[in-house]
């Protein structure tokens, strides 16, 4: 149950955060914010809220916020259509009854001659006892289809993503992986601030059991200072000389109790899932406080995460790795049940990790991700004009299909690894 509940915890805090950026940013240019969803298909729960619905749907796959413009609207009103009129105390129309008109005795039948609900905002229509007189009404910016007894708010343009200008659509967009950078960052500085951050000099801080390190006879808050007579002054320094030279016998000279030992260390053969071949020694890095080391830390983390991640794109794309390395939602409920027995430090810094990682997929130019969507905005901003719906749509609705049939594919291969 324990590995349950952080599982829910840490994909609902990713999704969460995530679509919270995209929500923010779309109202603070203005965009109508119709739905934000955690979650796919049926709702579970749901509330409404200052325009927008909020909802926690069934399959816990992602999330999104739906904003006026980014689909095709559901409702819409066309010449010869019949629909019900109630208006505010101002005279506007504040809700157009689409069906069910029985239920709403109040108000006002028309059939619909002309309409603009994007512009200029209006109804012109016949009473059935008064074909001869065209009548006109005005349309509240705020007014509501209520079909099925549900209220629709209405968009009009200038409420819609479409509307607005090609920096106003980027921010909208970047916003959710920024916020997963932003997520990450903060909680690398809460573990710097916990358990301090990593050590710049090669000091280490546990040996393990009946590894090399420990035969050797490296202990606990040794400080490894020259390898083969070559000076070491940073951990990246030791480890570097460590994974280049397996099974080889190193001389090591480490200050201990204020004297030196010199000791021979050879590293154990390990075949990484990128099949290269690196030694190991079986030793933990020494963590220190600092104040202000850990704000650098936040940071530093957050980048070289990134970096690492971008790397291992681009060996996945270049054929470099195999598409067995990717995991989906199963796959990575097994690593969060594995983390989860280290220890909670260990599943906030994997859970860190997977808010970089999620930051950075949804920055690639695939369609019908944030940076398929960035792209298109780049198109826009270049050639002065929008990309076509029609043809924007294709794309992302092919690229959607086939991240459909990656993910498929990816589940498959986690469940297989569960049996093996």
């Amino acid at each position: 149950m324990t590995t349950v509940i952080a599982f829910i915890f840490m994909f609902g805090l990713l999704v969460f955060i995530h679509e919270w950026g995209h929500l923010i940013f779309a109202k603070r240019a203005g965009m109508l914010a119709r739905e934000f969803a955690i979650g796919f298909g049926p709702k579970v729960f749901s509330f409404t809220r200052n325009e927008t619905l909020y909802t926690i749907r069934l399959i816990p796959a992602g999330g999104y916020v739906r904003v006026a413009g980014e689909d095709p609207e559901i409702i819409e009103l066309k010449p010869g259509h019949h629909v019900g009129l109630e208006f505010n105390d101002f005279g506007k129309v504040n809700k157009i009854i689409v069906n069910n008109k029985s239920k709403h005795p109040n108000a006002r039948i028309i059939e619909v001659e002309q309409v603009d609900l994007d512009h200029d905002l209006f109804i012109e229509g016949y009473e059935a006892d008064e074909e001869d007189t065209k009548l006109r009404f005005e349309v509240d910016p705020k007014a509501f289809f209520v079909m099925d007894e549900r209220e629709t708010q209405i968009a009009p343009y200038d409420r819609q993503f479409a509307s607005k200008r090609p920096r106003q659509k980027a921010m909208q967009l970047f916003a959710g992986p920024m916020m997963n950078f932003i997520l990450a960052i903060f909680i690398f500085i809460i573990l710097g601030l916990v358990q301090g951050v990593p050590a710049e000099r090669a000091l280490i801080e546990e040996v393990l059991p009946d590894s090399p390190a420990a035969e050797a006879g490296l202990q606990a808050e040794d400080e490894v200072i020259s390898i083969e007579g070559n000076p070491v002054s940073t951990w990246e320094e030791f480890t570097a000389q460590v994974r280049e030279n397996p099974g080889e016998e190193l001389e090591m000279t480490v200050a201990r109790d204020g004297g030196q030992e010199t000791l021979t260390v050879a590293p154990d053969t390990i075949e990484t899932p990128q099949g290269i071949t690196i030694g190991q020694v079986g030793v933990h890095r020494a963590f220190e406080k600092s104040f202000l080391g850990t704000f650098e830390y936040g940071f530093s983390q957050t980048i070289d995460t990134t970096r690492t991640i971008l790397t291992n794109l681009m060996m996945l794309i270049t054929g470099q790795l195999p598409i067995d390395i990717l995991q989906g939602p199963v796959g990575i409920y097994n690593t969060t049940d594995q983390v989860v027995q280290t220890g909670f430090m260990n599943f906030m810094m994997l859970t860190a990790i997977l808010s970089v990682n999620l930051g950075v997929i949804n920055l690639v130019p695939l369609p019908a991700l944030d940076g398929g969507r960035l792209m298109f905005v780049g198109i826009e901003a270049v050639r002065g004009k929008p990309v076509s719906p029609e043809k924007e749509g294709v794309f992302h609705f092919v690229g959607f299909a086939l991240l459909m049939l990656l993910m498929i594919v990816v589940t498959w291969n986690d469940i297989q690894r569960l049996f093996l």
